[in-house]
C-alpha cells in the first residue's frame, strides 16, 4: 500500500482540481493511524466518494451579464429622464463635428479678409454644428465634408456661393427645422433684392 502524506494529498486533489478530473482516495486505518491512499487499504479504511473535482475558477459570466443589463437599464432611463429617445438598432446615427472642429470654424469666421456673407454662412454652419452636437438633425460623415469645404471655400475669389449652397441643401436634407430656417432666410433675401432693384435709378448718362 502506498500511503500518501495529507500535504501529498493536498498537492493530488490540487492535481485533479486542475485537470478536471474524478479523484480516487481511500482513508485508511493501520495502528489507530489514519492515513490517505490512491490505492484501496490493506487493513481498515474506506474510500472516499468519488466526486468530480473541478478547477477552482469562478466563472462571473452570469454576474457581467446583469450589470451591463443593469447598466443599459440605467442608461435608458436617464435618457428618458433627459427627454431623449433611447437608441436602438433601428436608431440613425448623427455624426457630428468635434470641438476641435468647431473651433476652427470660429477661426474662420474671425478673418478679416471674409466677405459679410462668407462671415454670416461659417457662423451659421457653427450654429448648424453645436446644434447637431445637442442631438438635432440626422447627419453623417460625408454631409460634413461638404461643409467644410463650403467654408474652406469662403476664402476663395470664386465657388464661395456656390458652396455656400450646396452646403445649404445638405442641411435642408438632414435638419427639417434648419430647412425651414433657410428657406424663411432665402424669401428674405429675394424680397430685398427686389425691393433694390425697384429703388434702383440709372445713371444720367444711361437715361
Amino acid at each position: 500500500m502506498h500511503k500518501i502524506h495529507l500535504a501529498v494529498i493536498g498537492g493530488l486533489l490540487s492535481i485533479f482540481a486542475a485537470t478536471g478530473v474524478q479523484a480516487q482516495v481511500w482513508k485508511c486505518t493501520t495502528d489507530g493511524k489514519t492515513h490517505y491512499s490512491d490505492q484501496p487499504c490493506a487493513a481498515k479504511g474506506e474510500q472516499m466518494r468519488p466526486q468530480s473535482l473541478q478547477s477552482n475558477v469562478i466563472d462571473t459570466s452570469a454576474d457581467r451579464a446583469a450589470a451591463e443589463r443593469a447598466k443599459a437599464a440605467a442608461e435608458r432611463e436617464q435618457q428618458q429622464t433627459n427627454g431623449v429617445q433611447p437608441s436602438g438598432p433601428a436608431a440613425p446615427s448623427n455624426f457630428c463635428p468635434s470641438d476641435r472642429d468647431i473651433a476652427a470654424m470660429e477661426t474662420k469666421a474671425s478673418s478679416i479678409s471674409l466677405s459679410a456673407d462668407a462671415k454670416k454662412f461659417v457662423q451659421d454652419e457653427i450654429r448648424r454644428a453645436r446644434q447637431c452636437q445637442k442631438g438635432q438633425g440626422n447627419y453623417n460623415a460625408s454631409d460634413w465634408n461638404v461643409s467644410k469645404q463650403a467654408v474652406d471655400a469662403q476664402s476663395s475669389l470664386t465657388g464661395g456661393a456656390d458652396a455656400r449652397r450646396r452646403a445649404e441643401a445638405m442641411h435642408s436634407a438632414a435638419n427639417a427645422s434648419e430647412g425651414d430656417r433657410i428657406a424663411r432666410q432665402r424669401e428674405i433675401e429675394e424680397r430685398n433684392a427686389k425691393r433694390g432693384g425697384l429703388n434702383y435709378q440709372a445713371p444720367l448718362r444711361d437715361r
